[in-house]
C-alpha cells in the first residue's frame, strides 16, 4: 500500500476524533491552549495505539486468511465506513461543561479509536509497515484534533456530523479500492 493511501486512512479515521474535538472545543468554555493540547494528544495516543493492537492481531491469524485478506480488508473498512455514515446521523448535541475531565478524556479516546483496532488488522493482512503508520495515524489524529478543538470553539457544531459522513466515505472507498486491486 502507497504511503499516500496510508494517509488517506490516517485522515478518514481521524474524523471521529475531529468530530468529537469539534464538540470538545464548543463545550469547553473559556478555551484553555493546554486544554487543545492535551485533547490532541489523547486522541492521537489512542489512535496510534489501537492500530499496533490490531496489527499484532492480524499478523496471528494472517496465514488462515491470507487468500482472503483482501475481501477482509473490504468488508472492515465497509463495516467502518457504513457505520461511521450511521453515527453522523446521529451526533446529539453535548450539554455545556466548564472543564475537562480525564475520565471523560479517556471514554472519549477510546470510543473514537475503536475503528482504529480494525484497521490495525487490515494493516498486518496488507503487510504494511505498522510502525510508519501507526506514526502517520497518531500525527494527523493530533493535528485534525488541535484544529478541530478551535473550530469547536468558534463556529460549535456545524460541522460536526459532515466530518463523520466524509470519513465513512473515504474508508468505504479505500475498501473498494483494495478490493478491485487484488481482483484484476
Amino acid at each position: 500500500m502507497h504511503i499516500l493511501n496510508i494517509f488517506i486512512i490516517a485522515i478518514a479515521l481521524a474524523m471521529d476524533a475531529f468530530a468529537v474535538s469539534i464538540t470538545e472545543g464548543n463545550v469547553n468554555k473559556p478555551l484553555k491552549k493546554s486544554n487543545a493540547l492535551t485533547i490532541a494528544t489523547f486522541f492521537g495516543i489512542f489512535q496510534a495505539g489501537m492500530p499496533l493492537i490490531g496489527w499484532v492481531l492480524g499478523s496471528v491469524i494472517i496465514k488462515y486468511i491470507d487468500r482472503y485478506d483482501h475481501w477482509v480488508v473490504f468488508g472492515i473498512l465497509s463495516i467502518i465506513g457504513t457505520k461511521m455514515i450511521y453515527e453522523s446521523f446521529r451526533i446529539n448535541k453535548a450539554k455545556k461543561i466548564s472543564n475537562l475531565r480525564l475520565k471523560r478524556l479517556l471514554i472519549l479516546s477510546i470510543a473514537t479509536s475503536i475503528d482504529a483496532l480494525a484497521i490495525g488488522f487490515s494493516i498486518a493482512l496488507l503487510h504494511i509497515n505498522i510502525f510508519l503508520a501507526i506514526l502517520i495515524i497518531g500525527m494527523v489524529t493530533f493535528l485534525l484534533s488541535i484544529i478541530g478543538v478551535y473550530i469547536g470553539y468558534f463556529l460549535g457544531h456545524f460541522f460536526e456530523n459532515k466530518i463523520e459522513f466524509l470519513g465513512g466515505i473515504i474508508l468505504i472507498g479505500i475498501g473498494v479500492k483494495i478490493l478491485l486491486e487484488h481482483l484484476m
